[in-house]
């Protein structure tokens, strides 16, 4: 088995046996990504009449890649 394999079934079984937190600095990560209004806006909010950039949590709906990413790396650290 890997490193990786063994950690992912560490996480596991934590995850069977109770509720885990992640906590990271989410700020700094998407800050890395360097997004710009049309990437908080994506299709859902194109017609939005405020400016949205820098309402990370609309990155959920809007490029939620980004968020897997970011979480991807705070579990592989």
């Amino acid at each position: 088995m890997t490193r990786e394999h063994d950690a992912t079934e560490a996480i596991q079984q934590c995850l069977d046996e109770r509720i885990l937190i992640m906590d990271g600095a989410m700020g700094t990560m998407i800050q890395s990504y360097e997004l710009e209004e049309k990437d908080f806006r994506g299709e859902q909010f194109h017609g939005h009449d405020s400016e949205l950039r820098g309402n990370n949590d609309l990155l959920n709906l809007t490029a939620p890649q980004v968020i897997v990413d970011i979480h991807r790396q705070f579990l592989q650290a």
